[in-house]
């Protein structure tokens, strides 16, 4: 065991070298456009890529668990290695309790699921239902008229709306004290809605990991603070 985690952290250190000297060359090729938001940008990309890497080479290094997992947490950590890829398609569900085929999916398939296997909470129906009585609290960047069983609990903004309606809008911080297993987190990704479930695993630092589908399928990696976070919610 001790001999794996030296091997780890040699490696780490590796990909740290390389990707400062990466960067440096990244810099430099784009150093003509005179243009810091570029150089920052590229620096960003190049940083949360190679974190990626290490966070899917060595996910238990300096990892620990902070409290017992409650539920939601077991819930959505039993989804890694089966959900294993992101498949955002538009799909015909039924209703109540539809789902896609449990291999593929978004980042809210992960946050419906859980709920679903943990408490019992079907958020297609309730989601539903709150857009249905409130119509007007609910964002209109779809274009939609009305509601949509198929899709509208699986939209990061919908989520938002209905965690703050029915649980508890939390503080956005940067202490990661301030995020306890089993709340919700939201971010913007590039641009794009995301949102996953705070682990009770933390790393050396005290930083909680998040159970997410950002791409690759479920994981659960150390990214809370990788991107600008806009929602902290407890359901």
């Amino acid at each position: 065991m001790k001999n794996k985690k030296i091997s780890q952290f040699i490696f780490i250190i590796v990909i740290l070298f390389c990707t400062v000297w990466f960067v440096s060359i990244l810099n430099n090729s784009t150093a003509n456009t005179k243009n810091p938001t570029t150089l920052t940008r590229n620096t960003e990309r190049v940083t949360r890529t190679v974190t990626s890497v290490i966070n899917e080479i060595t996910p238990e290094f300096g990892v620990t668990e902070k409290s017992p997992a409650p539920p939601l947490v077991k819930s959505a950590r039993k989804q890694i290695g089966v959900t294993l890829r992101y498949d955002p398609a538009y799909v015909k569900l039924k209703y109540p309790m539809g789902d896609v085929p449990q291999d593929r999916g978004v980042c809210t398939d992960v946050i419906i699921r859980a709920y679903r296997d943990a408490e019992k909470k079907d958020l297609q129906k309730l989601v539903h239902q709150d857009m249905k009585k409130a119509w007007a609290k609910y964002p209109k960047s779809w274009g939609l008229k009305t509601t949509d069983k198929n899709i509208d609990h699986r939209r990061v903004p919908n989520l938002r709306v209905f965690f703050t309606r029915h649980g508890k809008k939390l503080k956005v911080s940067k202490n990661p004290q301030d995020y306890k297993a089993g709340d919700i987190v939201t971010w913007k990704v590039s641009g794009l809605p995301h949102i996953g479930i705070v682990s009770n695993k933390v790393t050396k630092k005290g930083v909680p990991l998040i159970i997410h589908n950002i791409g690759r399928g479920t994981k659960e990696e150390n990214m809370i603070f990788n991107y600008p976070i806009t929602g902290h919610y407890r359901y």
